[in-house]
């Protein structure tokens, strides 16, 4: 079993009656952010532990992520995953509120979404007493030390799914080689993004055997839905003028979009960007940056019109990203102008787009690896180099067509690999034996 032969440490006990200690400060905190965000009181209670929602019968795997894109990541994975045990119940929990809504209208049959608790005693214990899951699956680098602990002192096989730790995380896990071992002893299996993960995996403590090298669960997940009506309207506005997107664009990347468009338009003087800002609620600064470039825009929270002299369209809305890929293929991925880590390119590829990146993507490194080696993806650097990507592609439909059937190959590949970690994972976590669908 899992961390039989691996103590708490003094750090891990230290961790623990600080979290206690610090809780009713902690859980202020979070309550106002949800409070903010116009979280009932009853989800709220949810962060100290207290469900919701009744527990199903039956066998139920809990799947664990941080926020939007390690939630979503997670749906088509818990998709197979009912297909293959169809007896098993399902819960996912994240912990913000943009997550909790966007999940909730992607629900896979037969499961619920729930926030977790905070990392010290109380929530914790109240939340496995209630949810008491046959097996926790925790998504990328959300490691919290009491809840892993807890729930693997309760029998519980624990995965880290598509684990992904940073240079930092690394170094800092170093420096605590006891601590680290402690934790990562609880988990029955790691399946990492990388080679590079799996080496630091194992150098900060990790059992070797309980390692395997895998893929990005986000090149996994299902295309981004689209809405029909939204998308019919808003192709009837544009008629058949060229387009092309800058998704989540980042606070310091706009500037360099509005340039190159604004030199595209000299030779497109009917070209329309769709702007897509990653954090909507930045739409007045955007604003101020349009007004300072001279181009004429309209928001889709204002329900304004697209018209012949509109030079930019700002979609500043949550979930509607799958509506816009739908419109054009060709898509600049923000968070990459600058050291953000970037965005997940799949996402635009499944739509059909082909898609440009700037060089900060070090969070989806292996993602882009292959769609830049095969012409799926291109890397530019300033806005010179965007304005004669995109020029090339609205210039070339040979060229175009060439590298959006690249960035669906790659797609393709990926996918492949799903199969592979639900056999794995049913497997290592002893769920086929639960499921009375499995037996004779």
């Amino acid at each position: 079993m899992p961390g039989s032969d691996v103590r708490p440490t003094l750090l891990y006990k230290l961790y623990c009656g600080v979290t206690s200690l610090v809780q009713p400060l902690a859980w202020r905190t979070v309550r106002k952010k949800l409070q903010a965000a116009e979280v009932s009181n009853q989800r709220q209670q949810e962060r100290l532990g207290y469900a919701s929602l009744d527990r199903p019968a039956g066998q139920l795997i809990w799947f664990h992520a941080a926020s939007v894109g390690e939630s979503l990541s997670v749906l088509s994975l818990i998709h197979r995953l009912g297909e293959r045990l169809p007896q098993t119940e399902f819960l996912i929990t994240s912990g913000t509120p943009t997550s909790a809504a966007l999940i909730a209208k992607r629900l896979p049959l037969r499961t619920r979404h729930q926030f977790p608790p905070l990392d010290s005693a109380g929530p914790v214990q109240r939340f496995l007493d209630h949810w008491a899951p046959d097996a926790a699956i925790f998504v990328e680098s959300e490691i919290w030390p009491r809840l892993i602990v807890e729930t693997a002192n309760r029998g519980t096989p624990l995965c880290l799914l598509n684990a992904r730790l940073s240079d930092k995380s690394v170094a800092g896990w170093q420096k605590r080689p006891e601590t680290a071992r402690f934790i990562l002893d609880r988990f029955a299996l790691f399946l990492t993004q990388n080679d590079k993960t799996a080496k630091n995996l194992i150098a900060i403590g990790a059992d070797p055997q309980r390692v395997q090298p895998g893929t990005n669960l986000k090149a996994m997940s299902d295309p981004l839905p689209v809405d029909q009506t939204t998308l019919a309207d808003v192709q009837r506005q544009i008629g058949d003028r060229p387009v092309w997107i800058a998704s989540s664009t980042h606070a310091g990347e706009e500037e360099a979009v509005l340039a190159a468009h604004k030199a595209l338009l000299k030779q497109y003087p009917d070209l329309l960007l769709l702007l897509i800002p990653r954090h909507p609620e930045r739409r007045e600064e955007v604003a101020t940056l349009l007004t300072k470039a001279k181009l004429t825009s309209v928001f889709r929270t204002k329900t304004e019109s697209i018209t012949n002299e509109t030079q930019v369209y700002v979609a500043d809305t949550l979930g509607e990203t799958g509506t816009w890929y739908a419109l054009c293929p060709i898509v600049f991925l923000g968070g990459s102008l600058r050291e953000i880590g970037g965005h997940n390119p799949f996402e635009p590829a499944q739509a059909g787009a082909a898609v440009l990146t700037g060089p900060g993507y070090f969070n989806f490194a292996e993602t882009f690896a292959p769609l830049i080696e095969t012409g799926g993806a291109v890397q530019v650097e300033t806005a010179k180099d965007l304005e004669k990507a995109v020029k090339t592609w609205l210039s070339n439909a040979a060229a175009l067509t060439q590298a959006r059937t690249s960035a669906r190959a790659c797609v393709t590949t990926q996918k492949d690999a799903l199969q592979n970690v639900i056999e794995t994972l049913c497997t290592t976590l002893n769920l086929e034996s639960k499921d009375p669908s499995s037996s004779g």
